[in-house]
C-alpha cells in the first residue's frame, strides 16, 4: 500500500522533530522543498496525524448510521466537542509559536546584518559630504 503525501509529510516532520528540528523549522523546510506555503504543509500534517490516529474526522467522532440519541451519545457528542476545542487551542498555540518563531528569525536576521549596512550607509554619506567639501573649497 502506498502512502499519501500528506503521511510522507507526517512522517517526515516526526523524523525532523525527532533529530532535534523544532517543529515550526521543519515545515518551513518541507514548505520549501515541497514549494509548498507553510500552513499547507502544516495542514497536510494534522491531517495525517488525525488519520494515523484514527480520526476520520477534526472533531475526532466518526458518522454513524442514523439511529436515536442516548444520554450516553449526547455525553459523548459533548466531551468530543471539548476535546475539539483543546485541540484548536493546541493549534492555535502551535501557529502562534511558528509566527513568532519566524519573528524571531527575522529579527535576528535583521539584527545581526544592521551594523554592516549601517557602517555601509554612513561611508556613503561620508563619501557624498566629502565630495561636497572638494566643491566648497575648490570654489
Amino acid at each position: 500500500m502506498s502512502t499519501t503525501k500528506a503521511e510522507q509529510i507526517r512522517q517526515r516532520i516526526d523524523a525532523l522533530v525527532e533529530h532535534g528540528t523544532k517543529k515550526a523549522e521543519a515545515f518551513r523546510q518541507l514548505a520549501t522543498e515541497f514549494d509548498q506555503p507553510v500552513d499547507s504543509i502544516r495542514g497536510s500534517y494534522y491531517s495525517a496525524k488525525r488519520a494515523a490516529e484514527g480520526r476520520t474526522t477534526p472533531t475526532g467522532t466518526r458518522r454513524r448510521g442514523k439511529k436515536a440519541t442516548t444520554t450516553e451519545d449526547a455525553v459523548e457528542a459533548a466531551v468530543n466537542a471539548m476535546r475539539q476545542s483543546i485541540e484548536a487551542v493546541e493549534h492555535e498555540l502551535e501557529l502562534a509559536k511558528t509566527k513568532a518563531e519566524d519573528a524571531q528569525a527575522h529579527y535576528d536576521g535583521l539584527q545581526e546584518s544592521a551594523r554592516e549596512r549601517i557602517a555601509a550607509i554612513e561611508a556613503k554619506i561620508a563619501a557624498l559630504g566629502d565630495s561636497d567639501d572638494d566643491k566648497e573649497a575648490s570654489a
